[in-house]
């Protein structure tokens, strides 16, 4: 999944969840905590999102700005995520077949 994909399932989400189904002038700079679109409670939600839609966690450490507060962060750091789950699992798969 590229981080495209990524954004346009974030976008609607937001759009769902925060903008009553109105996207407006949202864009995937556009800074969600800043512009009041989403807030403390909104990020908890944002981020059991991710966690249920791409199956991986989110430790305490990753809710940052940087991670969470565009679109365009949120889909890098999930493809980031993605990315760095199908190296651990390409790893676990080469050692189960050196065994």
């Amino acid at each position: 999944m590229d981080s495209e994909q990524i954004s346009q399932q974030v976008r609607q989400f937001i759009v769902d969840h925060f903008l009553f189904g109105e996207e407006g002038d949202l864009s995937d700079q556009t800074l969600l905590l800043e512009e009041g679109i989403v807030d403390s409670t909104g990020f908890l939600e944002l981020t059991a999102f991710l966690e249920r839609t791409y199956g991986f966690r989110i430790d305490k450490q990753e809710l940052i700005p940087e991670n969470l507060n565009s679109i365009s962060n949120v889909a890098n750091f999930v493809a980031r995520k993605l990315a760095n789950q199908d190296s651990v699992v390409s790893e676990r798969s080469r050692r189960d077949v050196t065994r």
